[in-house]
């Protein structure tokens, strides 16, 4: 399937849940946790709870939203405290560890591997998604449950108009 008559059905006014549908579905391609959680990531507003609802129909748990920042503890907290809130983890430590350093593998993509933000005069400004469930379907038998946590926006100097989209995504087993 390419983008071309996805961009049509949406200039049609069609539902969003058919485009979603169609959209998640990838055509042929087989599903993978961080296709969920990056198309949800850069989701416009409307498409979000459309996105969430086909995400949940598949067997995925996700949670979205954002935050801006000159510092990467806000980033952190910000998706840790999502993740809380809506109950998608654990409370214990091998889900926490997980989470962490999926977040922090999604930060290195968004940084391109220099994990500082003030203090060398840059922000972001990001939507983030995390997504819990199969790491493909179809699932695997074997292959337990993965969490995955996009992240999507702009950085740059901290003046309108100085800054570029960016986007980094992390995968982890739980």
């Amino acid at each position: 399937m390419d983008l071309a008559p996805l961009h049509v059905v949406k200039a049609q006014g069609l539902s969003l849940v058919l485009l979603s549908a169609l959209w998640l579905a990838g055509g042929e391609r087989m599903q993978t946790i961080g296709r969920v959680a990056i198309k949800l990531a850069v989701a416009d507003r409307g498409e979000v709870a459309a996105l969430l609802a086909e995400s949940g129909r598949m067997g995925y748990r996700a949670v979205v939203g954002k935050v801006g920042s000159m510092t990467a503890e806000k980033v952190v907290a910000a998706v840790e405290t999502a993740v809380q809130r809506e109950q998608l983890l654990e409370s214990g430590y091998r889900h926490v560890h997980s989470l962490y350093h999926a977040i922090i593998e999604a930060f290195y993509g968004v940084c391109r591997g220099q994990l500082e933000l003030g203090e060398i005069l840059r922000t972001v400004g990001l939507n983030f998604a995390m997504v819990r469930g199969p790491r493909m379907l179809p699932a695997g038998d074997d292959d337990g449950e993965w969490l995955a946590v996009a992240l999507y926006g702009t950085i740059g100097a901290p003046k309108k108009g100085f800054e570029h989209e960016v986007i980094g995504l992390g995968i982890n087993h739980l």
